[in-house]
């Protein structure tokens, strides 16, 4: 039971990078794929109907880690406060930029919340990057499954690391790379005309970018986290994912370059949850590894909720996420095709 909800919980995360993904990216990248007012519209249009119920998936995700692994929401939750509440910030600022920018006919107003979105997408990317970083790396956790981490220390990776050191930090321009060609892949595709050519222009260039840091972070993590090889060795038919994800990453270049917009940002979609299943499954039967003793690291077994409450609690889960998975099917198909210059967020 405790391995269903490991998978649930995971589900759930991918699903929310994959759509809101795509909302951080058109922020992250919209400066460089809008040049006048109207176009930036329009960029906030293709995602206007569509950016608040995406963040249903991040609830999703905080609740049933809060159901299933309590042990695991109390450490964590508490290890990373001061993180957390610089990203429920952020959330907050991108929010009130995409709700507050039309309500005003002003030269300063519309720029300012433009400027908004853009920063606190961006900075949102490179923190939840930073934030896998650090479960992939792990933290000094006690014999009480508490933690605390400063900011950063001597950004090494050690013993006594901080939130911030060279790996996390690679972590967080990787997701930066990755949501922004997530995102230009979305406005391509929603869009017509010089925003879809600059979008798949923008596409086409951070691709590189994407390529060669999922290298290195790729690299960095077997050296990071010890864990990951031995998974790979001791289970090596879960190879299939990393290779899944490198096709998928391949195919969305070859889709951009051929116009075939859709198909290019499913291959996005794809390769997007075949890297996070390939972390799951590199850190299973792990929650969040100790990066000291790996017998204080919180598991599936340690951090997981009594198997009676994980039993009727899937009885309920199942049809509330059917009916979830539902409603996103009806608003993506209601909002379906490209947007126009004249259309508002």
């Amino acid at each position: 039971m405790e391995t269903i909800w490991f998978w649930l919980v995971a589900c759930m995360l991918v699903a929310y990078v994959i759509f809101d993904g795509f909302d951080f990216g058109a922020g992250i990248v919209h400066f460089l794929v809008a040049r006048t007012d109207a176009e930036r519209c329009v960029v906030f249009s293709t995602i206007g109907p569509v950016w608040d119920g995406n963040e249903v998936w991040l609830l999703a995700a905080g609740g049933t880690l809060y159901f299933a692994f309590p042990a695991l929401y109390a450490s964590s939750f508490s290890g990373f406060y001061l993180p957390l509440m610089m990203v429920l910030w952020l959330l907050i600022l991108r929010g009130v930029s995409i709700e507050f920018r039309n309500h005003v006919e002003s030269p300063v107003w519309h720029p300012l919340w433009d400027a908004g979105f853009a920063i606190a997408s961006a900075l949102l990317a490179i923190f939840f990057g930073a934030a896998l970083g650090n479960v992939v790396r792990g933290v000094p956790l006690d014999a009480s499954g508490e933690f605390f981490l400063p900011l950063w220390t001597d950004w090494t990776p050690g013993q006594s690391p901080g939130i911030l050191d060279w790996y996390t930090v690679l972590a967080g321009v990787t997701v930066l790379a990755v949501l922004a060609l997530h995102g230009a892949l979305w406005v391509a595709l929603k869009t017509a005309g010089e925003i879809e050519v600059r979008a798949r222009r923008v596409a086409g260039r951070v691709w590189w970018g994407v390529l060669v840091l999922m290298n290195l972070l790729t690299v960095a993590s077997f050296r990071v986290q010890p864990r990951l090889q031995a998974s790979f060795v001791a289970r090596p038919w879960g190879w299939v994912f990393p290779f899944v994800a490198i096709a998928a990453l391949l195919t969305a270049a070859v889709m951009n370059y051929r116009l075939r917009e859709r198909a290019a940002f499913l291959a996005s979609s794809l390769f997007l949850a075949a890297m996070l299943v390939s972390v799951a499954f590199g850190l299973y039967p792990c929650v969040l590894p100790s990066n000291g003793d790996p017998e204080l690291s919180l598991t599936i077994a340690n951090a997981s909720a009594a198997p009676y409450g994980l039993r009727v609690g899937l009885v309920w889960f199942i049809p509330g996420m059917l009916l979830t998975a539902a409603y996103f099917v009806y608003a993506y198909r209601s909002f379906a095709g490209k947007v126009g210059v004249e259309e508002r967020p």
